[in-house]
This record gives C-alpha cells, sequence and structure tokens, in this order.
C-alpha cells in the first residue's frame, strides 16, 4: 500500500474563478513571460497565486480585446508556453489544482514558501524536469507525484517529512534527490530503483542505517549522510563508483570499510567517535584526494597513509595523535595539512601556525636526519660568508630550499641569494621578517622556483615581476587586498591568503587559474562572495570561514567545496 496521499475531487471550474483586484503581478511581466517562457514572481509576499499566472496560456491578453494591430513582436496567439515558473519565497500556504493548466513546465521552484500539501494535479505536469520544494512544511506526498518521470531534480530539504513513499522509486529519470533536513528514520529499498541518481543528501536526518540496496545505484557518485545516528556503514558501499561521502557527525567507531573502492575522492568522516584507523583499510583507498577526520579520538596515523599518493587535503584537527609519518612530507600533491588541537610530541605548536607548506618541508628534513638524530651540516671552511652561517646551504643543495625566515629584517641580505650559486631551489621561505616589498632577487629563480613563503611580513603589493614565476605552484601570503599579479600566474595551485584584509576577489580572473585547487581566503573582510565563483570548477578545497558574509549561509560552508560551488553556481543570475 502507497503511503503518497491522494489528492482530493478537483473543483470543475478550476481556473474559471473571479481575479481579484489588485492583482500583485503586473501586467507587462505577464506579457513578457508569453514571449519568453518563462516567469519569476519570486519575493513577491504572494498567499495565493493569481488566476492569471495559471491561464496565462489559455486566456488572452488584453490588448487582443481591442482593435489594435499587431507588431510581428506582440502577436499574441504566437504566444509560447511558460516552461519555467519560480514561486520562491511568498507565503504560499497551498498551490492551486488549475497548476495543471501549465502543462508545458519544465522547472517548478516553490521553495521558501509554508506549504503544508501539494496538489493531487501536480501529477500532470508530464515535461517537469526540476521540482523545487525546499523550505516548506511537507509532511507527506501526493501519490500522484509518481507520475513525474521525466523528473531529474528533486529538491525537499528543510521539510517534516518522516518518511518516504515507496513509490518514490518509480522517478526512473531522477539525478539528484535532496531529502536532507527532514525527519526520516528510514530509507525504503525502492530507492535502489533509481539508477540515474548522481547526487543523493540526507543529511541532517535521524537515520540509524542504511538499506544495503542502496549498492544498487550503480550511477550515484555524492552521497551525504552528514548529522544522522549512524554507527556503521555498509560495506556494499565499495560496490558503487562514489566519489564523494560525507559521514560527518555521526556516531562511527571505525573509518567505513570500502575495499576495492578505487573511485573515491573524497572522505568526509569529522565529528565521530572513530578511535582507530585501519591500515587495511586505507590502502585500498587509492583514489583518495580529501580525508576529512577532524574531531574523533584517533590515536595513531599508521605508515600506510603514505600510500595515498594523490591525497590533496588532510584534516586531522582535534585527535588525540602523539606523532604523524614523516613520510606524509613526501607525498607529491598534499596541500592542506591539518593537525591542530592534538598532543604532538614530534612537531613545535608554533609549527602548526606556519601552514602546510612549512610543515611538510620539517617532516622531510626529519626522514634525511641522520641515525643518531642529528641533521646533517654542511661543513664551515675560510671562505664561508658570514651570513652563511645563517643559510642552510645544506637544504639548498639536499632540499632545494632556500630559508632565511624569522630574522626580522626589512630586507633579504643579497649573499642569501649568492649562496644558491647554480643550485636548483624550488622552495623559499622568507617569512616573519619586516619586508614592506618582495625582493626582486626572487626572479632570478624562476626557472624552478614552485613554493614561495612570504606570510608575516608587512607587503602592500607585489611587483609585475613576480608573474614570471611561471614553475609556482603554492603561495603564502599576507595582504589586505588580493595581489592583482596572482591572477597572473596561471601555473598556480595553491594560494594560501587567510587572517588578512582581503576585502574582494575577481571570480572571472581566478576562473583562468584552471590549475588552482586549493584557495584559503579563511579571516579576511569578504563582505559578498560572487555567484560567479562558483564556476571556478578546478578548485576542491575553498576555505571562506571566518569572513563577514550573510551569503552563503554557515550551513551551506560547512557542507564543504563541492556543495559551496554548486550553490554559487546556482545563484548566478540567468
Amino acid at each position: 500500500m502507497s503511503r503518497f496521499k491522494r489528492g482530493g475531487k478537483v473543483d470543475s471550474r478550476a481556473g474559471f474563478r473571479q481575479e481579484k483586484e489588485g492583482c500583485p503581478v503586473p501586467y507587462g511581466l505577464l506579457k513578457s513571460a508569453r514571449t519568453s517562457g518563462q516567469l519569476n514572481l519570486s519575493g513577491r509576499g504572494l498567499s495565493e497565486v493569481p488566476q492569471s499566472v495559471w491561464r496565462l496560456n489559455i486566456d488572452p491578453p488584453e490588448e487582443a480585446q481591442q482593435n489594435l494591430s499587431f507588431a510581428g513582436t506582440d502577436r499574441w496567439w504566437e504566444q509560447t508556453d511558460l516552461t519555467k515558473l519560480l514561486l520562491s519565497s511568498n507565503k504560499l500556504e497551498t498551490l492551486s489544482e488549475d497548476v495543471r493548466l501549465l502543462p508545458a513546465l519544465v522547472v517548478l521552484d516553490i521553495h521558501d514558501n509554508q506549504l503544508r500539501t501539494l496538489p493531487a494535479s501536480i501529477g500532470e505536469l508530464e515535461h517537469l524536469q526540476k521540482l523545487i520544494l525546499s523550505h516548506n512544511q511537507l509532511t507527506e506526498l501526493p501519490l500522484e507525484l509518481r507520475k513525474l518521470t521525466n523528473l531529474r531534480c528533486l529538491h525537499l530539504q528543510q521539510n517534516l517529512l518522516e518518511q518516504l513513499p515507496e513509490d518514490l522509486g518509480q522517478l526512473c529519470h531522477l539525478e539528484d534527490l535532496d531529502l536532507s533536513n527532514n525527519k526520516l528514520i528510514a530509507i525504503p529499498d525502492s530507492l535502489a530503483n533509481l539508477n540515474n541518481l548522481t547526487k543523493l543528501n540526507l543529511s541532517f536526518n535521524s537515520l540509524k542505517s542504511l538499506p544495503p540496496a542502496i549498492s544498487e545505484m550503480k550511477n550515484l557518485r555524492l552521497l551525504d549522510c552528514s548529522r544522522n545516528h549512524l554507527e556503521s556503514v555498509p560495506p556494499v558501499l565499495a560496490q558503487m563508483a562514489l566519489e564523494q561521502l560525507y559521514l560527518r557527525h555521526n556516531k562511527l567507531r571505525f573509518l567505513p570499510e570500502l575495499p576495492s573502492c578505487k573511485t573515491l575522492k573524497e572522505l568526509h568522516c569529522g565529528n565521530n567517535q572513530i578511535e582507530e584507523l585501519d591500515a587495511a583499510h586505507l590502502k585500498h583507498l587509492s583514489a583518495l584526494s580529501v580525508l576529512e577526520l577532524r574531531d574523533n579520538k584517533v590515536k595513531r596515523l599508521p605508515e600506510e597513509i603514505t600510500l595515498l599518493q594523490g591525497l590533496e587535503r588532510l584534516d586531522l584537527t582535534n585527535n588525540d595523535i602523539s606523532s604523524v609519518p614523516f613520510g606524509l612530507g613526501t607525498l607529491p600533491k598534499l596541500t592542506s595539512l591539518a593537525l591542530e588541537g592534538n598532543p604532538l610530541r614530534t612537531i613545535r605548536r608554533e609549527l602548526l601556525t606556519k601552514g602546510t607548506s612549512e610543515l611538510l618541508k620539517y617532516l622531510r628534513s626529519r626522514i634525511q636526519e641522520q641515525p643518531d638524530g642529528n641533521p646533517k651540516e654542511e661543513p664551515k671552511t675560510a671562505m664561508t660568508l658570514p651570513s652563511q652561517a645563517r643559510i642552510n646551504v645544506h637544504a639548498i643543495k639536499t632540499l632545494k630550499t632556500l630559508a632565511y625566515s624569522e630574522k626580522q629584517e626589512a630586507s633579504i641580505p643579497d649573499d642569501v641569494f649568492d649562496a644558491v650559486s647554480d643550485s636548483p631551489v624550488t622552495n623559499v621561505n622568507f617569512s616573519k621578517n619586516q619586508l614592506t616589498e618582495v625582493p626582486l632577487r626572487v626572479v632570478e629563480l624562476k626557472d624552478t622556483l614552485a613554493d614561495i613563503n612570504l606570510g608575516f611580513n608587512k607587503l602592500s603589493t607585489i611587483p609585475v615581476e613576480f608573474s614570471k614565476l611561471q614553475q609556482l605552484v603554492h603561495v603564502d601570503l599576507r595582504f589586505k587586498a588580493f595581489p592583482d599579479v596572482l591572477y597572473r600566474i596561471v601555473t598556480l595551485e595553491t594560494i594560501l591568503i587567510s587572517n588578512n584584509q582581503v576585502g574582494a576577489i575577481d571570480p572571472v580572473r581566478l576562473k583562468v587559474l584552471d590549475k588552482l585547487s586549493t584557495l584559503d581566503l579563511q579571516n579576511n573582510d569578504i563582505m559578498q562572495v560572487p555567484p560567479e565563483l562558483g564556476n571556478c570548477t578546478s578548485l576542491r578545497a575553498l576555505m571562506l570561514d571566518g569572513n563577514p558574509f550573510r551569503n552563503p549561509r554557515a550551513a551551506i560552508v560547512a557542507k564543504g567545496t563541492d556543495a559551496l560551488l554548486e550553490y554559487l553556481r546556482s545563484r548566478i543570475p540567468t
């Protein structure tokens, strides 16, 4: 027996009731809709939809009743059927059965209203592909919803649904289903019939388990089960082609067992009760680029984590880890490593504040230490310059690193660059000085320099010559404005510019940086996040916390980079 609520009898006079005086929809808007096929009535304070909207493609316009000659552009009888109707952010408590009078609708957006029910006639919109019902007060769905077999996108988040009908599995073409922020305690097995589903959001519900049948969703790429009561995850998930799995804020005690899961790129398990990482589980996650385990009880990080050669972001914040494998420093793609809030014995606290680049360099240096624990030192000779005693020549020659940090100097002495000689340098660290401008001699390293740290200085600009560093991949800066020159370095993969006073970014110019995977803009003065930033699809880690913008909301930012970018794209004006 279906759990769908059956619709009541339809009023035979539907669509013919007298329009109220003072129609809140301007006639010019209706006229334009006849030409474009689109009508946006969002945010107009509507408590009901005027009859003139439902009968838009049935009744002739006012000018047709007058003795007028029509130009080619005003021939109402050649009007376009309405295909897109936006009714979001109004005060609608019900939706009229007259919605059937717009059978050509492809997009119907009624989010952010006060709907408690849906009309049975919604099932007659056989061309509907996108139905947005989020942020309403729906407790059940009509039986006729199952007739919408052309539906691609169904958003039901932020409602009052306690259970899902079995018939939902009949929406065979559905690709995106959002059921987050409801009151669901179980998922019906019939959802396994949604073979075309690529995104399923079940976050912020009361689920205690997932049905094994979910593994039948062979095209599912993103599964979000955050903020539920899950104690385990069925191993059959490994049979799926998942790329992103969100399990944050549950009751997991172990990392999900996902043998042979070769497609998983992101695994988010923060805010659980995980105490142990099984090495056998880790080594199967060969495609993983993001592993997020913050706010757990992990005590030890196995050496096998260094097998994750594609890892770009590793978040272990607020665990019980006392030491980490030095091999982490050799992971070729790791650009974000968060270890704050752990009782680490082998890493000084101040080193954690210097950023990922410095942390990875430190781990690499520990690998190359001699067995007695003392770093190899370059023997001093009578030819050694006085300042070279303060320059780690060994680091230049073996680690390809030029370090002159924490000197509190206003400029970098020439003999620091002279010490490089003909050695190829890939890393430069001039952080924690009093620099007011970038040393121009950095350009001498343009053929090999990939990573430069200029953080904690007094820089206000970057010279245009900086754009000559065409091998540059990572930059760590501190500025009041986003440096214009960075938009010109197309090789950049990482920009760390947190804890500044940056007020704006140019998303159009950022999109040109098609290799940019990490952009850290935390704790700045950004008042508005431009929606076009969503087009920067190369980003794998976009960090915006600690800025004074109001949109997107914190809940959206917390969902991660992909969800954030998707939200921003949805806000781009059309």
